[in-house]
């Protein structure tokens, strides 16, 4: 029982750093991230669909985002959907390649970059700490219940307890390294 409840947590905790490392990954940095463009969707022929299933997105070098359209006709949507987001890029087209140049950031905007990343981090500190309590929860429940003894309270909230600081620390690590790669420009 007690495994079970921190196997689930292990698994929840796990999701948060997941879903951190995935909202860092839209920020922009100067250097171009074909990831950056994971959330733009564009219309297809009625549908609202993820710019990845219309056309191919690679990283030519350092700075530019190359698109690929599969269709020809998607070209111009694909480049109103770049240019709707809340990027900022101004995309180029030629034929049916379109390019991205990514500007150089200025001081300033790499400042609030950091401070957008803190806040991240800070949200996904307190999905954990929510598992946490969750779990802990969970655990007095049990000993409520009488299926399993006060030792085993106490050590299954250890336990949780020392899962909650692994994954903060891991939290840390991924936000540290974001702000690093900002800040080095």
């Amino acid at each position: 029982m007690l495994n079970d409840i921190k196997k689930d947590a292990t698994e929840r905790m796990n999701k948060s750093v997941d879903s951190l490392r995935h909202e860092l990954a839209k920020l922009r940095t100067g250097r171009a991230n074909a990831a950056l463009l994971d959330h733009i969707r564009v219309d297809y022929y009625g549908s609202e669909v993820p710019l990845s299933q219309t056309a191919q997105i690679t990283v030519e070098d350092a700075r530019t985002i190359s698109i690929t359209a599969w269709e020809k006709n998607m070209v111009s949507v694909i480049e109103k959907a770049i240019m709707k987001s809340d990027l900022g890029l101004n995309p180029n087209t030629a034929g049916t390649i379109i390019r991205i140049i990514m500007p150089p950031l200025t001081e300033e905007r790499r400042r609030d970059l950091v401070k957008v990343v803190k806040s991240e981090a800070e949200g996904a500190r307190v999905a954990i700490r929510s598992v946490r309590r969750d779990a802990n929860q969970d655990i007095k429940e049990l000993a409520k219940e009488k299926l399993i003894s006060a030792d085993d309270e106490k050590r299954g909230e250890t336990d949780i307890q020392k899962l909650t600081d692994q994954f903060v620390a891991k939290i840390d690590e991924v936000a540290a390294a974001k702000e690093k790669e900002l800040m080095s420009m």
